[in-house]
């Protein structure tokens, strides 16, 4: 029993508690034995009285003077999926003959609830008239409820047990409605930040991608505009029910939040809801985890998924305690979220120390690239600019290379020959991506601080894409935070043969770059230009310039 119980007489309290033995039949929607008690209570307390009912008829919880209020406790014992209910109905008294609220409406959704109802309170203390309603099954005027016509409560005649094996049957069997046939997680994309709709619609679309390259299909997409200052559920309560009401009525598996939250903002969300909700951080996380192959990568991405945990773990207090057998250890002892904590600080040291000998090995193995005099000339730039594409048409090789972001996470060294026995080492790297996780850049910081001793950076850019000056921008700010300036570095437009000819004519002029198609070998004359001159050591110093002493024209016009 929880609400508002201050001030009542211990006899008031003892009347509530024995509700709890109050049975209801399976096919009754309230009995009248119970609907008599709480309405006497009712207008003995003068305060509405709600019961929580299973589908046994059992008494789960009682509720004095407020709203629909579920415990966690409860919360977690009768779970809802996108696509079931929760096996809960929630009746509850009122002094004053009223429709259901919206609110209580909302929560009917939210909770995903299988009955809500309101039952009037007489002034002789006996039940009055009957309001009720129930959620629908996903349909095409998107209606989320559906509200039952009032009746007084003694000709209520719905057969509960044979109205919720219907209403189940049909929520389970529209599974279908937006559930892909190829077996995919489907997921709800919300972005809530100070941003204009356009930057968060074109954000939005960045984080498709990475959702479509996890595997998981999106099947809507929501846009809020929030205050600069801090949110407790980063969108306001009443926003997140929105968007879990509409989570739960399409069917979605997920919520995915364009955002990083914070510990605090991941702790609030898990507490007001079963729904799975992550952020654009813990996305990138599971796509690197799912791509690492090699030793290191696995290790890199780990760790980085520790310290991205690490903040985030909650437990539920003094009821997680272990006590302690010695003499100085009675008492509460170490909780479980203390010692989960020490395991993860534990094993991160662990990976940190298996990091750092990967480092030596990388250290050892440029020693002897310099030893025998090779060039380096390492690929950069976003997440599927096409550079594990190039790497293979230069040197034959043979690197995963489809059209996914984060497609290469491990990184890959080919030797790329020219006349006269000329040779260089070509290095494929991790694609960057805007506002990349601190957790996987202070990662991969180790593999990335081995751009420093390549002799040229080309720097690829999709020509296709959308924003090529937030794509440019995103990976200068990396390079500038590993202190790579010092590097030459050339822009090379790839994927030219998706766009007009006086079109890459322009954009080649307008950024001084190299363009190029990595499928199309006589457009990479400029290029291999540039990186024949890179092995003869006659490529000076600078930040991001073009083609050195080739010309842009002769750059662009390859795709005559």
């Amino acid at each position: 029993m929880h609400g508002h119980i201050g001030g009542l007489r211990p006899s008031q309290i003892a009347a509530i508690e024995r509700l709890y033995r109050r049975r209801v039949a399976a096919d009754q929607v309230l009995g009248f034995e119970l609907a008599k008690a709480m309405s006497q209570l009712t207008l003995d307390v003068s305060r509405p009285i709600g019961v929580f009912l299973t589908r046994r008829g059992i008494v789960e919880e009682v509720v004095v003077g407020t709203d629909v209020c579920l415990s966690p406790m409860t919360a977690a014992k009768f779970r809802a999926g996108p696509r079931s209910l929760r096996g809960l109905r929630f009746i509850r008294t009122q002094l004053h003959d009223q429709p259901l609220s919206q609110e209580a409406i909302t929560d009917l959704a939210y909770l995903r609830l299988d009955l809500i109802g309101t039952l009037s309170v007489s002034s002789e203390g006996t039940p009055g008239r009957f309001y009720l309603a129930h959620i629908l099954p996903p349909n095409e005027e998107n209606r989320i409820c559906n509200v039952l016509g009032a009746v007084p409560f003694q000709h209520c005649t719905l057969e509960f047990d044979r109205f919720i094996e219907e209403l189940e049957a049909k929520v389970q069997a529209a599974r279908g409605h937006h559930v892909i046939k190829n077996g995919h997680e489907t997921a709800i994309l919300v972005s809530a930040s100070p941003q204009g709709r356009g930057e968060q619609e074109e954000r939005l679309t960045e984080l498709a991608e990475l959702a479509r390259s996890a595997g998981v299909t999106v099947i809507d997409r929501i846009v809020q505009r929030t205050d600069e200052s801090p949110q407790r559920y980063l969108l306001g309560s009443g926003k997140l029910k929105e968007v879990l009401i509409r989570t739960l009525h399409q069917g979605a598996d997920m919520v995915i939040i364009d955002q990083t939250l914070t510990p605090a903002q991941s702790r609030a969300i898990a507490e007001m809801t079963d729904i799975t909700v992550i952020d654009r951080t813990q996305l990138i996380l599971d796509i690197f985890a799912r791509r690492a192959h090699s030793r290191e990568g696995k290790v890199q991405v780990e760790l980085a998924q520790l310290r991205y945990l690490l903040p985030r773990l909650s437990g539920r207090g003094s009821d997680l305690s272990r006590l302690g057998g010695r003499i100085g250890s009675r008492g509460p002892g170490e909780t479980k979220l203390e010692t989960d904590r020490r395991r993860i600080r534990d094993r991160i040291t662990r990976l940190e120390r298996e990091l750092a000998l990967f480092s030596k090995q990388q250290d050892r193995r440029r020693v002897r690239r310099r030893r025998y005099g090779l060039p380096i000339v390492s690929l950069v730039g976003y997440t599927n600019a096409g550079k594990s594409t190039l790497l293979n048409q230069l040197t034959g090789s043979c690197v995963s290379a489809k059209d996914r972001l984060f497609e290469t996470l491990d990184t890959t060294s080919r030797r790329l020959r020219f006349p006269r026995d000329r040779e260089i080492i070509m290095t494929d790297t991790v694609g960057f991506i805007r506002d990349l996780p601190k957790e996987l850049v202070r990662t991969f910081r180790a593999t990335l601080e081995g751009l420093r001793e390549a002799d040229l950076l080309l720097h690829i850019v999709d020509a296709s894409a959308m924003d090529i000056d937030m794509q440019i921008a995103a990976v200068t700010d990396i390079i500038q935070d590993l202190n790579l300036d010092n590097v030459p570095r050339v822009l090379v437009f790839n994927k030219c043969d998706r766009l007009p000819v006086h079109h890459v004519e322009a954009l080649c002029r307008r950024y001084r770059a190299i363009g190029i198609s990595a499928l199309q070998p006589q457009t990479w004359p400029p290029l291999l230009e540039v990186i024949e001159k890179a092995a003869s050591g006659l490529m000076p110093g600078h930040r991001e310039v073009s083609s050195m002493h080739v010309s842009q024209e002769s750059a662009a016009l390859v795709f005559h």
